[in-house]
């Protein structure tokens, strides 16, 4: 146990570092590159969605998650995947360059055209560095990763910024998406020192396609429901409602995406190296949903109470249409860390078949229940992404269930009780959020206070999680402070 803890410490701490630091840094660019963009402007650009969403899905494959897990991998897969990634790329690139005068048409948004063909390169320079991606998974080594991505979204980032500040529009965004693939390849070759062999073998292929098929066919699934809504609102809505929506979205995903990330991305591996062991598979699987929804379930909480002065002080009154979007789709997100770790667990214990009829099961309910809401207007749509969000979990958990006795209400308990510590701890936020004009008063004071009062009732109810890992931080923390003269 003393091993996974330290491997689990060590790839959580490096991903974390990357992720805040290269979501704070995004986050900074992207809220002076809005300001001088519109909503409509990152609408277009969400349009293609779609297009690139399916194609990333069919170019990776499941090749990258069947590396990982593969215990007796050899140069023969690595050289497999690589060519696989640059051909099935070439192939989408090439639909996507020919076939953009009919996505434009069926938007009616000619600039759409050439966009696309200019986005239709990303998808072979990323696949140049798949291979050298889970590589590093492999091997547990998120510093490296965590040094690329910084550098990448940095120098796209001020890139993105100059060109808006330029008048660039658009297309500040779609330079922004190519610099940094093509540096984020370049970084990974010349971090990992690994070259192709000259070499596809059929035998890698039928055994890493035999297992990442049925994860490619479940992400196609995923991909065509989530992008659904891009095609619902762009077509019967505006490219105006659409940006308002993506920036609801993604404002609510922040907090959510950054913690998954970090355990979501070290967990896989980690779960890979105990596949074997099902009892200390699912202790230290309760030990990760624990940690990560005492975080995760706060922060979304936070984001809700602070949605208003965090749009109106950050993007101007032109994104106040956004606003809604980030509190409702907060309730949509919040379980997908339980979601992700569900699925993680069927994955490793190369339940691949399982992982596909979920994915099904969970499709078909989802997509009925969108075009249900498709009349009712954008917000309609939103509120039945919580509605999913929901359901998800309880059919995610089932074959957890059936496999391990880890049912749906087995592991409520485990997380249940962060909601109502949440909701107590960030109260006194939201509501000095309508009452005060004051945005960076609200943005200050509501945070401290919440935080505060979260980690009092944590303390107070000796908390596990909490005591184990974030009590240790916070006395360190305050010894290092009390001995600063």
């Amino acid at each position: 146990m003393g091993e996974i803890k330290q491997q689990t410490l060590s790839g959580v701490k490096w991903t974390a570092i990357e992720r805040f630091s290269i979501q704070g840094v995004q986050f900074l660019l992207g809220i002076v590159v809005a300001r001088l963009l519109t909503p409509a402007d990152y609408g277009l650009v969400g349009l293609l969605g779609i297009f690139l969403g399916i194609s990333l899905t069919l170019i990776d494959s499941g090749s990258s998650n069947a590396l990982v897990r593969k215990l007796d991998r050899d140069e023969a897969d690595f050289s497999t995947a690589f060519y696989f990634n640059i051909a099935v790329a070439t192939g989408c690139a090439a639909a996507i360059f020919f076939g953009s005068p009919w996505i434009a048409h069926f938007f009616k948004q000619p600039e759409l055209s050439p966009i696309a063909k200019l986005y239709s390169v990303n998808l072979i320079i990323g696949a140049f560095g798949m291979v050298q991606g889970a590589k590093l998974t492999i091997e547990v080594d998120f510093k490296t990763q965590a040094r690329i991505n910084f550098i990448s979204a940095v120098v796209s980032g001020i890139i993105c910024l100059v060109l808006a500040y330029l008048g660039w529009g658009v297309w500040s965004l779609v330079w922004q998406s190519i610099i940094s693939n093509v540096m984020r390849v370049i970084l990974l070759w010349t971090s990992t020192k690994w070259k192709p062999l000259l070499l596809f073998s059929k035998k890698s292929f039928n055994n890493l396609f035999g297992y990442g098929s049925k994860l490619m066919a479940s992400g196609l699934l995923h991909t065509v429901y989530s992008e659904l809504t891009t095609i619902a609102i762009g077509k019967f809505y505006t490219p105006a409602a659409l940006g308002n929506y993506y920036r609801g979205q993604g404002m609510s995903s922040l907090p959510v995406n950054m913690i998954t990330g970090m355990f979501g991305r070290v967990t896989f591996p980690i779960f890979s190296r105990i596949q074997n062991d099902d009892e200390r598979l699912i202790r230290v699987y309760r030990n990760y949903i624990s940690s990560v929804m005492m975080l995760v379930v706060f922060f979304v909480m936070l984001i809700v109470a602070l949605a208003k002065p965090l749009i109106l002080f950050l993007l101007t009154d032109k994104w106040s249409g956004a606003i809604i979007f980030v509190q409702v789709y907060a309730f949509a997100i919040v379980f997908d860390p339980i979601c992700q770790l569900n699925l993680n667990l069927l994955q490793v214990k190369g339940r691949s078949d399982l992982f596909l009829r979920l994915e099904i099961i969970k499709k078909i309910i989802a997509t009925a229940i969108l075009f249900a809401a498709i009349p009712f207007g954008v917000l309609a749509i939103c509120i039945s992404k919580v509605i999913y969000g929901q359901i998800a979990v309880i059919i995610n958990t089932y074959y957890t269930g059936k496999l391990f006795g880890l049912g749906y209400w087995k592991q409520c308990k485990d997380f249940l009780p962060y909601f109502a510590y949440s909701a107590i701890a960030c109260a006194p936020a939201a509501i000095l959020a309508y009452l005060c004009p004051w945005h960076i008063i609200n943005l200050t004071a509501g945070p401290i206070s919440a935080i505060s009062i979260y980690f009092s009732i944590l303390k107070l109810r000796k908390d596990a999680a909490f005591m184990e890992h974030i009590n240790p931080v916070l006395h360190k923390t305050l010894h290092r402070i009390r001995r600063t003269p």
